[in-house]
């Protein structure tokens, strides 16, 4: 059984977590960056379904080699201002984790570094050390995320009034609904105009501010 916590603090990866949406970085392995960043831009805006979206941007890094990984990895920027936050957080008790639409190939080298206490997110297929362009297993969507969130503050003993969900794009709003106080961080229009707190700085340092003391 995990530790209790004074409270939660969860968040999404890509554009939150770090400033790189990962599945771009894998695609320009394949030479399709731009098509794929197009497709993730309108996924994030509400635009598609995301699961749908996800599974053909997916299916374009068919045939990239695993070795990919570590280059996407040495890409990655931490957001301004998150070990700051994962400092404070558990500085005051509380946890810090996060659900993506991203994938635990980067996030399982990533998380650690950063202090992230858990994390989720979609798993590529693989075959012959490359990948197939599929996902393995079931999306972590909208739904999965907010899931997620219940789930973990469920099993650290956190009332849902103590919880916060921090993200950009449309596949957060379920979870920040869900939370206690739903952040809109370097966000999308819908995501902000639905957000209980719109961050006006891309540095996750504001947040600190608003932890329980």
């Amino acid at each position: 059984m995990p530790d209790p916590a004074r409270f939660l603090v969860v968040l999404d990866a890509d554009s939150t977590l770090i400033r790189n949406e990962v599945i771009e970085l894998l695609a320009d392995e394949a030479g399709r960056g731009p098509e794929v960043a197009a497709a993730t831009e309108a996924a994030m805006r509400g635009d598609i379904d995301f699961a749908a979206s996800l599974r053909s941007r997916v299916a374009a890094l068919a045939g990239v080699p695993v070795t990919a990984f570590a280059r996407a990895v040495a890409r990655i920027e931490p957001t301004p201002g998150v070990r700051a936050l994962i400092d404070a957080v558990h500085d005051r008790g509380g946890r810090v984790g996060v659900v993506s639409g991203g994938f635990h190939e980067v996030l399982d080298t990533v998380a650690p570094d950063l202090g992230i206490d858990m994390w989720r997110a979609n798993r590529l297929a693989v075959a012959d050390d490359a990948l197939t362009g599929e996902v393995d297993g079931p999306i972590v969507d909208a739904a999965a995320k907010a899931d997620t969130l219940l789930r973990w503050a469920s099993e650290h003993g956190v009332p849902r009034s103590l919880t916060f969900a921090i993200g950009d794009g449309a596949n957060d709003l379920r979870m920040m609904e869900v939370a206690g106080l739903g952040l809109a961080f370097n966000a999308k229009p819908a995501v902000r105009a639905n957000a209980d707190l719109v961050m006006g700085r891309v540095d996750l340092a504001d947040v600190v501010a608003l932890l329980p003391r």
